[in-house]
């Protein structure tokens, strides 16, 4: 007897590419982290915020990057909120972030869905720069 094809409910999320798995975001953020431990700038930062723990925030973090890049909905947190928490963020450590996510990015996805991947990462760190350092009618620099 012949498999038959599901339509995809028109309703449902659409992810972001067809490549990205779960995996690939778990590798993405379990990679990231570890360079940003090793970061001189960035590792102090979030360490002193996760008492140099990453299980909770890596989860959560898992958790966002699934919301965002598969449209799953588990994340339900206010990445706003924690950041702008952060009083020794500047420019340039969002600057930092970026190219760092880059990389890994890289490594964890097919290169057609990095350009993707990257471009939500680009407004992620806009809308938390601008929540955070920017002024009124400055341009985000990403």
């Amino acid at each position: 007897m012949p498999e038959l094809k599901r339509k995809r409910d028109p309703l449902a999320p659409v992810p972001l590419h067809t490549s990205i798995t779960e995996n690939q975001i778990s590798y993405l953020v379990d990679r990231f982290y570890i360079d940003i431990a090793k970061d001189a700038r960035l590792g102090p930062i979030f360490l002193s915020r996760n008492n140099g723990e990453w299980g909770e925030h890596l989860a959560k973090m898992k958790l966002f990057w699934s919301s965002v890049l598969l449209k799953t909905g588990k994340y339900k947190g206010q990445p706003v909120v924690k950041h702008n928490a952060i009083d020794e963020l500047k420019t340039s450590d969002f600057e930092r972030w970026l190219v760092m996510f880059e990389k890994t990015a890289i490594e964890a996805f097919d290169k057609d869905a990095v350009p993707l991947v990257m471009q939500i990462a680009r407004r992620i760190a806009n809308s938390l720069w601008l929540a955070k350092v920017g002024k009124v009618g400055e341009a985000p620099p990403f």
